[in-house]
């Protein structure tokens, strides 16, 4: 049995906080704000994973009211997101990613990110697509006052 699972994640850009994608520090002048490290694309492929198996989301599981979840590492929350789908009986075949953002450019970043995800995720980087696209200058990504993540995920029941 297969099952399909999208996510969406979307933080603001600001000054004075550091740029986490895909569980790897990225250089840049600005980082994304929230609760956590602000990882849009970790949290896009948590509520992915989650919304696959009607598990609820990345808020339900981690709160962002919570001070447990306070600047945590959100490597640490898919790892905790996966151990769900894992007690489920399911396993990941692959996951679709795309960044929406001006700056910066992330493709030099792709392959540390990809071999990141695959491993907290127990696949292959060839399992875990990344791509980035910018919105041409339009709208608040465009503006650079925040970014965007989304993710598809396919899992699969596990053979016992």
């Amino acid at each position: 049995m297969f099952r399909i699972g999208s996510g969406i994640d979307f933080h603001q850009l600001v000054e004075g906080r550091e740029l986490w994608l895909g569980g790897v520090l990225i250089p840049h002048t600005k980082g994304a704000l929230g609760h956590s490290d602000a990882d849009v694309l970790l949290h896009a492929i948590c509520d992915a994973l989650l919304g696959a198996l009607c598990l609820g989301d990345i808020g339900v599981h981690f709160p962002d009211t919570s001070s447990e979840f306070k600047n945590i590492d959100s490597k640490i929350l898919l790892r905790r997101t996966y151990e769900l789908i894992e007690n489920e009986g399911y396993k990941l075949v692959n996951a679709d990613t795309t960044l929406c953002l001006e700056r910066p450019k992330i493709k030099p970043f792709v392959e540390s990110m990809q071999q990141v995800i695959a491993g907290i995720l127990k696949v292959t980087i060839k399992d875990v697509s990344i791509k980035a696209t910018t919105t041409e200058k339009m709208g608040f990504a465009g503006r650079e006052e925040g970014l965007v993540a989304y993710a598809t995920v396919l899992l699969q029941k596990r053979d016992f």
